[in-house]
């Protein structure tokens, strides 16, 4: 990036708010005029549907844009909360207005990771239809080892995924009963191991076929966006 796309984006980060695990940043329908950019921790997105049970859609990790549906819409189409003790930074939709004019490159760059995200709950969406739970729990566990690895390169085939087994299940369609047999099952077939919440990949290319994961972050391409400015 510029200086200048880098002064920008610092001017998001100038107003942080800390919030401890299962408190609610934004609450669906509620007015939509901040939005917000994660810091720390990690978050999850999600509606409550008419019977009350809970449908995530997306966990949110550090560098994550969260309610970019504020340029859209003058009502949170979702809520987010923190899984784990969080810091955002937010602000004011008029500073996003600023970047779109005073850095169209900064500002397409935004919008493609925005579409990355679409394409991931794409994916989502037709495992839940088609896939088995197997699957949906193993695909789970890929996309937040992959999210976690590129906060750290480093990380190996042995992380903390930080969710519950009732979170997993509203994020796949499965009650924590129906997560916890897929994870013995998985266990089972020696795809993964589990002690003391760490979870350990024996065999990824295995797991990513059960899982029918895609990890669209690798796929991602901004070649197309032109080279910075000296400005």
């Amino acid at each position: 990036m510029s200086p200048a796309e880098t002064a920008a984006l610092h001017r998001l980060e100038e107003r942080e708010r800390t919030l401890r695990r299962g408190a609610a940043l934004v609450r669906e329908n509620d007015a939509a005029t901040e939005l917000f950019i994660l810091k720390r921790g990690m978050m999850m997105s999600f509606v409550i549907l008419d019977d009350g049970s809970r449908q995530i859609l997306r966990f949110l990790f550090p560098g994550d844009m969260i309610a970019l549906s504020a340029i859209a819409y003058p009502r949170a189409p979702e809520s987010v909360a923190a899984l784990s003790d969080s810091v955002v930074c937010a602000f004011e939709r008029p500073l996003l207005a600023r970047i779109a004019a005073d850095q169209p490159r900064l500002f397409a760059a935004v919008v493609a990771l925005d579409q990355m995200e679409r394409v991931a709950l794409t994916d989502r969406l037709a495992g839940l239809g088609r896939t088995s739970a197997k699957a949906r729990v193993a695909s789970v566990l890929l996309e937040v080892r992959n999210r976690l690895r590129r906060l750290d390169p480093a990380l190996g085939d042995s992380f903390v995924p930080g969710l519950t087994q009732e979170e997993i299940g509203d994020a796949t369609g499965l009650t924590a009963v129906h997560v916890n047999r897929m994870l013995r099952q998985l266990e089972e077939e020696r795809l993964i191991a589990r002690e003391s919440g760490r979870v350990t990949f024996l065999d990824e290319a295995r797991l990513a076929r059960a899982a029918n994961h895609v990890d669209r972050l690798s796929g991602l391409d901004l070649s197309w966006l032109p080279a910075p400015t000296a400005g």
